[in-house]
């Protein structure tokens, strides 16, 4: 229809291009293509009037694996350092089946209504539109897309260090470790950020599958390296005769007093929390993912639900190694980052190939993530500005082929990787901003939405035992948010007092 009035009036065809842009890039459905399964794309479409989806319990595991195991999984045994033992395997033990729990209330809220034939809810956005409406909804899109913004910056941050520890750790094989090997952050910033510029301009989901793939093999090479490194130095601890505590350091309740202050324990002990959190936090793209899986039956949900709990499991059966393995190794120690902190010097070349693993993967995290944002902004302004050949045309660029390239898309998400490069120069506390970005994402998008979803479409009545039940589970974890912001601005606070901008 579009087309038809398009050929009839000039309004119209834009009307008709503005359509287009929408369509292409603000719901981008993240689909596993036909060429990656080995099949043909056939000529059926879905109930929605969309290409047919072919995912399966499989592929949305992976796709679930490829997104919560990042960087993250780095900082956690300097998370279990601050809790201890005991503490530290408990608390991850508990984010992992409130992630599990409530990600299971998530998946049924991908249809409204019927769950094999009811409206498809495409993103996030639209199934707390679908459920909740109001001003609940902007202030979802506030916290989504702050939260996008807070994960670009952090991934900005762990590529610098990661390429910095590169050039440190060749420094330290060749001067020795008495060298401080002082280099800055910041070239490295902006070497991420120009690589961000290129691959941002991919238009959507469908043509980064091959950097999501690339950066999931990483995210297991460097996941792997430290956790056989870790190994390697517990048992170099058993061997050595100076070792303090043997084989196996650390404590059952942490890092001491007196290595810390009682004050200082207790905020690392909460931006632990926050740690931990982020290490698990998915349900950004957890809609995006379920829209891939194939029509029912079984329906997408009950799919969902049983992907959910082998990437979770999964998740946490590696997380638990690499946490502990890290804890073990070095004990009240434990480095931030487990690769970059230089608990380990040797072998430096096995050091710079984990390290590279690690800004191989940020890259195509980091896009993974920065999408949805790009696409909303881009929607917004089709929708805004339907006659604007900047907003909707595109221009035909010959390189080793002709490509076409839309303007508004090239300017706007070239000006958000400058923005996030720039304020990564500023606040390159890679702990302190994993805690906080953990902190600010895990309650409202993780946990409240997800239940307050579910009680609207399950008609759950108000003060029955599941209500009840349902709002301590989110008010317990609106306090460990909170009191993980507060550990991880306390931290930023104590990094800024020794740091200058730009030149650290």
């Amino acid at each position: 229809l579009s087309l038809l009035l398009a050929a009839v009036n000039p309004r119209d065809r834009s009307m008709a291009m503005a359509d287009n842009v929408v369509a292409t890039y603000y719901y981008p459905p993240m689909e596993v293509a036909a060429a990656e399964l080995g099949q043909t794309a056939g000529s059926k479409l879905d109930d929605d009037g969309r290409n047919k989806r072919t995912g399966t319990m499989w592929t949305a595991s992976s796709h679930i694996i490829t997104a919560v195991i990042g960087s993250g999984v780095l900082s956690l045994g300097w998370a279990i350092a601050q809790l201890g033992w005991v503490a530290g395997p408990a608390v991850m033990l508990l984010f992992s089946l409130v992630t599990y729990f409530t990600s299971s209330l998530l998946a049924d809220c991908y249809r409204s209504g019927d769950q094999s034939t009811g409206k498809r809810n495409y993103t996030y956005m639209d199934a707390v539109n679908a459920n909740l409406s109001g001003i609940k909804v902007q202030i979802c899109g506030v916290l989504q897309y702050a939260n996008i913004v807070g994960v670009s910056i952090g991934y900005t941050i762990a590529a610098s260090i990661s390429m910095l520890a590169i050039k440190r750790a060749n420094c330290f094989h060749g001067n020795g470790h008495a060298d401080p090997c002082k280099v800055s952050s910041v070239p490295y910033m902006i070497i991420f950020g120009v690589a961000q510029v290129f691959f941002s301009q991919i238009p959507d989901f469908d043509q980064i599958s091959w950097l999501s793939m690339l950066a999931a093999a990483m995210s297991f090479t460097y996941s792997s390296i430290g956790l056989g490194l870790g190994i390697v130095q517990v048992i170099a601890n058993d061997v050595c005769m100076h070792a303090a505590n043997g084989g196996v350091k650390g404590s059952l309740t942490g890092i001491s007093i007196g290595t810390v202050t009682p004050m200082q324990k207790v905020w690392r002990s909460t931006q632990a929390f926050g740690d931990i959190a982020f290490a698990y936090s998915y349900s950004l793209i957890l809609i995006e993912i379920q829209d891939t899986i194939r029509a029912p039956p079984p329906s997408e949900s009950t799919v969902m639900k049983r992907a959910t709990m082998v990437s979770v499991a999964v998740t946490t059966v590696f997380y638990m190694l690499c946490g502990c393995m890290g804890y073990a190794a070095f004990g009240d120690a434990a480095p931030g980052n487990l690769l970059t902190g230089f608990g380990f010097y040797e072998p430096f070349w096995l050091l710079d190939v984990a390290n590279a693993a690690i800004v191989v993967h940020l890259v195509g995290a980091y896009q993974v993530y920065c999408q949805p944002l790009f696409a909303f902004v881009e929607k917004w302004a089709a929708k805004r500005w339907p006659e604007s050949t900047f907003v909707t045309g595109e221009v035909e660029v010959p390189l080793f082929r002709t490509y076409k390239v839309n303007m508004f898309r090239a300017t706007w998400r070239t000006a958000f990787v400058v923005a996030t490069t720039v304020v990564s120069m500023m606040l390159p506390f890679f702990n302190d901003v994993v805690g906080f970005l953990g902190a600010l994402g895990f309650w409202p998008l993780t946990v409240y939405f997800p239940v307050e979803m579910y009680v609207v479409q399950k008609k759950v009545p108000k003060w029955s035992t599941q209500w009840v039940c349902l709002q301590m589970l989110s008010l317990g974890c609106l306090a460990i948010s909170l009191a993980a912001a507060a550990g991880s601005i306390a931290g930023i606070k104590s990094d800024l007092k020794v740091y200058h901008p730009f030149k650290t």
